[in-house]
């Protein structure tokens, strides 16, 4: 797989995995296919049994289209360059950020930044009581000090390049339309809880929808584990370079075991 995904991208992305500087790794066209290469060969060496359902958050998303049969691994790892370039030139465009907000509830964040003058918006809801919001430098900075005033207990700038999950992504949307029109989207053995939707989905089309509209919706992170959880999940399995959402599911809810 690291062979196949060497050919179809054009550059030996196995070098700067396994030989390359994190300065290597933090190039554009290098990092999302590098952890979504990670995340399905972790996935298919190391499934013990075959799931019932799955999820992915933002990037992770692609690899979970792979896991459930929904994607071919290199039609996947295609996309995921796609978007990766995508994303960059709509950075590069419209310049933009992301503020983490703690100690607050999902609801209030999301009404706090559509009181804000400017574009910025909650963009990903990891747990209770932790949202991401994204937009432009000016309105996230704004509806930091607006969201400690109104009792945060922290909101804090991340080290991102860009407005992800937001209005900002819309250049990229457009760039990667067609390549995602393009590509076969096959009805999955199981279903995918999407981020845009957060429910269970299975028809390919729909499934090819809500991937598009991913770039500049939120990720319903919270809302997906626990639709996840109402659907009958006692066991969730995290593949991938770390264990960020092995943590995020055990704050969404302690009673399931995560591995």
């Amino acid at each position: 797989m690291f062979r196949q995904a060497d050919s179809l991208l054009g550059f030996s992305l196995s070098s700067v995995m396994f030989e390359g500087t994190a300065d290597d790794l933090k190039q554009t066209k290098v990092t999302q296919p590098a952890v979504f290469l990670h995340s399905v060969v972790a996935q298919q060496l190391m499934t013990i049994e075959t799931p019932n359902m799955v999820a992915g958050h933002s990037l992770g998303e692609f690899s979970a289209l792979v896991a459930c049969g929904a994607l071919r691994f290199e039609d996947a790892l295609l996309l995921v360059s796609a978007r990766a370039q995508a994303m960059q030139a709509a950075c590069e465009a419209n310049p933009g950020t992301m503020a983490a907000v703690l100690g607050m509830p999902d609801e209030q964040v999301d009404e706090l930044c559509k009181a804000q003058s400017g574009v910025v918006v909650a963009a990903n809801f990891n747990c209770p009581g932790q949202v991401v919001i994204s937009g432009e430098i000016e309105a996230v900075e704004a509806a930091c000090v607006v969201m400690k005033e109104n009792g945060a207990r922290r909101a804090l700038r991340l080290p991102v390049g860009g407005a992800f999950h937001s209005p900002l992504m819309q250049p990229a949307t457009e760039a990667l339309q067609e390549a995602i029109l393009r590509t076969e989207f096959r009805k999955p053995f199981c279903p995918i809880y999407q981020n845009v939707t957060a429910k269970a989905e299975t028809e390919p089309e729909i499934i090819r929808e809500n991937l598009l509209k991913q770039l500049t919706a939120p990720v319903r992170w919270t809302q997906s584990v626990q639709n996840i959880i109402a659907d009958g999940a006692t066991q969730f399995y995290e593949y991938g370079p770390g264990d960020v959402l092995k943590g995020l599911i055990r704050k969404i809810d302690s009673s399931v075991e995560t591995f």
